[in-house]
């Protein structure tokens, strides 16, 4: 049985890869980026503690062969018809999967911010809140974690829209959300102000010990960081340098396994 498939499951429930990426057999290939992008905006290794780091960058590594091989004609092909998956027992961890990801979704600093602005209160976010709600039964908590690009700003109307959905009788009224306790309502206020700071500091730091970059590089980069404890740090340019460098070369031509 491959051990791809047996990731796929592992990581995003399905041996599918369809199923994967929440989307049709037929879906066409525009659906297949879209889908993959969506997607790989909420895998990010920077959310998880540091001893899940290995697991975190596993995921991505899947989630990039399973689009490598469904927006491949002939790979797609063959999956399709025989469920067979060209090279299906390795995840070929050589492959710089962030460089592959780049060559599809070309980010600057304006591609972020444009994305944030459109996101936010948008019915792609509303979907998304939904979604987050009945997922987590209204814990706050994780809804926060969620759903992208959001702050701690956000929650004030996080809240009120779900208050008037649930009133609406379009949600179920989760005791998770309509009893949270105010311990638990500030302590998620103080983990925010703290990411923030931590955020802050790295963006300085950024700046401060990258000189040889150029202006607008370093301000993508710090962008990127700033965002990172108002989860806008899913997005996948801030993988560059820390979990998809080059693979080193062992003696003889083989390349070392990642670790």
């Amino acid at each position: 049985m491959s051990s791809f498939l047996d990731s796929c499951e592992k990581f995003f429930g399905s041996k599918n890869l369809y199923e994967v990426l929440n989307i049709a057999k037929d879906a066409p290939a525009s659906k297949v980026k879209k889908a993959y992008y969506k997607l790989s905006l909420s895998v990010h290794p920077d959310r998880v503690p540091v001893n899940e780091k290995k697991s975190a960058t596993a995921k991505f590594q899947v989630l990039g062969k399973v689009y490598s091989v469904l927006s491949d004609k002939d790979k797609r092909t063959l999956y399709d018809q025989t469920g067979i998956i060209d090279d299906e027992g390795s995840l070929n961890e050589e492959k710089d999967w962030y460089d592959f990801w780049r060559l599809l979704f070309k980010l600057s600093e304006e591609d972020i911010k444009c994305f944030e602005k459109n996101y936010r209160e948008s019915g792609e976010e509303l979907k998304d809140l939904k979604e987050a709600y009945l997922e987590f039964e209204g814990d706050m908590d994780e809804i926060m974690e969620n759903v992208l690009c959001c702050t701690a700003e956000d929650e004030e109307r996080f809240v009120e829209t779900l208050q008037e959905l649930i009133n609406a009788g379009e949600l179920p009224d989760f005791d998770a959300f309509s009893k949270e306790s105010k311990k638990k309502k500030a302590a998620r206020k103080r983990k925010a102000k703290k990411e923030e700071k931590e955020a802050e500091e790295m963006r300085e730091e950024l700046y401060k010990n990258a000189p040889v970059k150029d202006d607008s590089e370093n301000a993508l980069a710090a962008l990127i960081q700033s965002r990172q404890g108002q989860r806008m740090d899913s997005l996948m340019a801030s993988l560059e340098a820390k979990y998809c460098q080059p693979k080193k070369t062992k003696k003889g031509g083989k390349k070392a396994s990642k670790k």
